[in-house]
């Protein structure tokens, strides 16, 4: 290689590095229910407050008690690599195995359960906040999977609410978030272009408003009052099942067989898009584990064919209908593509799923695996949605983005 075609090299592939947003690695199929721990039974979109302990946790169903390994990378607010080196965001080094795991104990299934905690002996620290992406590996180093976490500082206040939207096109349909950043006396050196913020609805990354600037400054507090930047559609309330006892058929299961493995089949569904909205509880897409019988659902919850069932009309039975929910990290793939009947009428899918209570709702994916909720659930300003909101800051000068702040808020008490 000539030192010139060297240097175009070069050239070429550095903006590649640096900018390239960098997207999540689903698992393969022996990896199941991969869950960041938190304060509740739930599974957690990992926003942790800097200095608190980072949990994830995982199933391998191969039986192999295989080895895996972990790296962590910190990330710009954008999901582009970060220039900082591993020694400036980290105490103590990664690319060690995870030493904490049990088999499971009296299920049909057998698993390995894994469980990794930082801080830990070897990585003691995560020395500043921002976006951060954890990378689990195999004995042979290949990539299995991968997920985003964030670590905020609580240096400013930030106050969210939840407005219907001003656009008389979709007032019906969509929520809009309002926030509020008290600067708490921290100085935001020329916030319009230092300042950002990431709105998240249900804990979806996937469909997340990032980059969003202040509109305008109320002495020293931001404040976000935008309309269709800062709006999102309402979607509907998440259908729901519970198997924590696989022996008998409870809520939103019809039957149960035994073969293999314990399979539930759950009630047919059917489109909600023309209906008038009905409100009912739910987690917003979220799981929990849980076995009726367990002392500890980590390898005493079993895994479960659950057999979903969607009735199907005019408006998508030629389309792509997936499963969707947090059970897969709100993921498009093979697993919850539904097969379409068309003696029948009806879409149909049977997916591996640890026993417990699950959200979920059915979608339509185009080829590019654009995803349109609202076309069989509708989309209802009335719906109940949690937000979550993190505030990003980079200083003058500085080389990375924090993030200084974290909010919540939920659409329970919507207000015009």
């Amino acid at each position: 290689m000539t030192l010139r075609t060297f240097l175009n090299f070069i050239i070429l592939s550095v903006p590649i590095f640096l900018f390239a947003q960098v997207v999540e690695v689903n698992p393969p199929d022996y990896i199941k229910t991969v869950n960041f721990g938190g304060n509740t039974e739930e599974t957690q979109l990992p926003i942790i407050s800097y200095g608190d302990e980072i949990q994830l946790e995982f199933d391998a169903l191969n039986g192999n008690e295989d080895d895996f390994y972990y790296k962590i990378k910190h990330y710009n607010f954008d999901w582009t690599p970060s220039v900082l080196v591993q020694s400036e965001f980290m105490e103590g080094f990664d690319n060690q195995r995870i030493r904490e795991y049990e088999n499971s104990f009296n299920t049909y299934q057998i698993f390995s359960h894994y469980k990794l905690t930082i801080p830990n002996n070897e990585t003691r620290r995560l020395k500043v906040s921002g976006n951060y992406i954890l990378f689990i590996y195999d004995s042979y180093g290949d990539l299995v999977f991968s997920r985003k976490f964030m670590l905020y500082e609580d240096r400013v206040g930030v106050g969210v609410s939840i407005k219907r939207a001003r656009d008389i096109n979709v007032i019906e349909e969509k929520q809009r978030v309002e926030i509020l950043v008290a600067s708490g006396g921290l100085q935001l050196n020329n916030p319009y272009q230092t300042v950002k913020a990431s709105i998240i609805q249900n804990n979806n990354l996937n469909t997340a408003i990032t980059n969003m600037k202040p509109q305008y400054t109320l002495g020293s507090d931001l404040v976000y009052r935008y309309d269709s930047e800062t709006s999102f559609r309402g979607g509907n309330e998440y259908f729901y099942f519970e198997n924590k006892d696989v022996r008998s058929a409870s809520n939103g299961v019809q039957y149960i067989e035994l073969n293999d493995l314990y399979h539930n089949y759950l009630f047919t569904n059917a489109s909600r898009a023309n209906l008038p909205y009905t409100y009912y509880p739910d987690i917003n897409g979220n799981y929990v584990v849980n076995n009726l019988d367990a002392t500890n659902n980590n390898i005493e919850a079993d895994y479960v064919w659950v057999h979903f069932s969607l009735l199907a009309n005019d408006s998508f039975k030629d389309k792509t209908v997936h499963v969707y929910g947090s059970f897969n990290n709100y993921a498009i793939e093979d697993i919850t593509r539904m097969d379409y009947n068309a003696e029948e009428n009806r879409f149909s899918k049977a997916i591996l799923l640890k026993q417990g209570f699950y959200n979920y709702k059915y979608v339509v994916a185009d080829p590019n695996n654009q995803i349109d909720e609202g076309l069989i659930s509708g989309d209802f300003w009335q719906t109940e949605n949690s937000y979550k909101v993190l505030i990003y800051y980079r200083e003058l000068g500085a080389r990375y983005d924090r993030i200084i702040g974290f909010g919540e808020g939920n659409s329970v008490n919507i207000t015009n």
